[in-house]
């Protein structure tokens, strides 16, 4: 078990998680990549109802997953960051954390990855694009 906490872009909505460390995952789905607008999203479940919001609140809206099971999706109603997803009854929820939210996400690794079969081909390829400490001067 560990306590993190995290935060959306602007900073109005902190919150704090109980998670296992040892469930983080990336995720490949058309969803996750349509919903970060990138490649893969990396989160971390919680545990049973072990997501407490300090400030602020998100706001939800119910997506139908692949496999047909419905999803609340929360963001930050400001600056819209993706916080989080979760069941939609609000009983004993367990959150699926974006762990790019997280004062911790340098300490979480991924374990596992799933829905591979939607992955960019060109993830394969990744490590051997030049990399820069920031971004360059174009």
């Amino acid at each position: 078990m560990m306590k993190i906490n995290g935060s959306c872009h602007c900073g109005k909505i902190t919150f704090e998680a109980d998670i296992d460390p040892n469930k983080v995952r990336i995720c490949h789905c058309i969803d996750c990549q349509k919903l970060s607008g990138t490649a893969f999203r990396t989160t971390v479940m919680s545990e049973p109802n072990g997501v407490t919001f300090i400030t602020g609140s998100a706001k939800e809206y119910i997506k139908i997953a692949a496999n047909g099971n419905r999803r609340a999706q929360g963001f930050c109603p400001d600056c819209g960051s993706s916080l989080y997803a979760t069941t939609e009854n609000e009983k004993n929820r367990i959150y699926g954390i974006r762990v790019g939210t997280l004062e911790q996400r340098n300490e979480l690794t991924p374990r596992f990855q799933i829905w591979c079969r939607s992955a960019f081909p060109w993830l394969q390829s990744i490590n051997s694009l030049p990399a820069f400490e920031t971004s360059p001067n174009n």
